[in-house]
């Protein structure tokens, strides 16, 4: 289910104007960017995907001038306060997050709407991303989504396990990691990213998609060492981590549903499994349904909802892949997690 955020495409002009909150919004990334652009000037730079440039910093390549780029990556680690209580889910951008956040939400949220008319729960009128937000995007908001007294705080992030804020990484929160077979987040990505160029230049080839991938060169890339990161993390502490691929997910969505739900301390009751109730949050947050909902209007950015929904296959990169761009991706895939036990089966 090719449903991640497009964290690379939120730029300042795309947030709204009209409103006060827009407004307020618009004045903060103006001040973060300022804030930090002396930092940028020293830092190696690639070509970009939607933007001129990637910046490297902490080893993972950004965006600059964007809601989730490297000036927002570094707000928050200096000024991020995470709750003992908060709940996060890592992915790279591509990767099924938005399909991630509907289940999370759904799971932890089905008493709460358990006794409301099914066509007024949230993710059947909203876009997932609205009811589960990213930090990148939290940061800059005038009026926080979650009250103080909120608890669970849910909350999802591209950013690298080694560039996380340090009050998350010192916290006892859980995070969830989803990733995602590389050959598929490289299609997604090149499709994603010509939807969102400046259409008074070129797009991008897929030869050109392929090798800026290979290379390491994509958004809060490389991939291989964004996965690595929160391997290690979940290996060494799986109470803190839990580490899924889409591919699982896909092939046993009821039982990766039911570790999601225990892990995260919300498990499903066995009056609730006999019910059906895990059977229905698979169904409210299937890809037909959210797909159906999110045909028109925009985010509050001004991506359009439609946008994170193209196929929600599995494999669809045989579709585009050569032979030869196959095995270059499966060589420099068993090179970099060899001795790991990391599979897209």
């Amino acid at each position: 289910m090719s449903m991640s955020i497009a964290s690379h495409a939120f730029s300042l002009s795309s947030v709204p104007k009209c409103s006060h909150e827009g407004q307020k919004e618009r004045a903060n990334m103006a001040l973060t960017f300022d804030k930090y652009k002396g930092r940028l000037q020293m830092l190696p730079k690639e070509r970009g995907w939607i933007t001129g440039n990637l910046y490297m910093y902490q080893g993972f390549w950004h965006q600059s001038m964007r809601i989730i780029s490297i000036e927002t990556v570094m707000a928050l680690q200096d000024t991020f306060k995470a709750h003992p209580t908060d709940i996060y889910l890592a992915t790279l951008p591509k990767s099924g997050t938005t399909w991630l956040k509907a289940l999370v939400f759904a799971i932890v949220n089905r008493n709460r709407y358990k006794n409301n008319s099914l066509s007024t729960h949230p993710l059947l009128i909203s876009n997932p991303h609205n009811c589960l937000p990213f930090i990148e995007t939290e940061i800059y908001r005038h009026t926080p989504t979650y009250a103080k007294a909120h608890s669970p705080r849910l909350f999802a992030t591209h950013i690298p396990y080694i560039s996380l804020p340090q009050s998350i990484l010192q916290s006892n929160c859980r995070l969830i990691y989803l990733c995602r077979n590389p050959k598929d987040v490289l299609v997604s990505m090149f499709h994603f990213a010509n939807k969102l160029r400046d259409k008074s230049g070129s797009l991008l080839t897929f030869e050109e998609a392929f090798e800026l991938f290979s290379n390491g060169f994509m958004p809060i890339g490389p991939y291989w060492d964004h996965i690595k990161g929160y391997h290690k993390v979940s290996s060494e502490h799986p109470g803190k981590v839990l580490f899924l691929t889409y591919e699982d997910m896909k092939t046993d969505t009821l039982n990766h549903v039911k570790r999601v739900a225990k892990f995260l301390g919300y498990p499903f009751t066995e009056k609730e499994e006999t019910e059906g109730a895990v059977q229905e949050i698979i169904r409210l947050c299937s890809f037909e349904n959210l797909s159906e909902v999110n045909k028109h209007g925009n985010l509050r950015e001004g991506i359009p909802n439609d946008a994170f929904f193209r196929k929600g296959e599995v494999g669809d990169w045989t579709n585009h892949l050569t032979n030869e761009m196959s095995q270059t991706l499966d060589r420099i895939t068993r090179e970099k997690f060899h001795g790991l036990d990391i599979s897209f089966n």
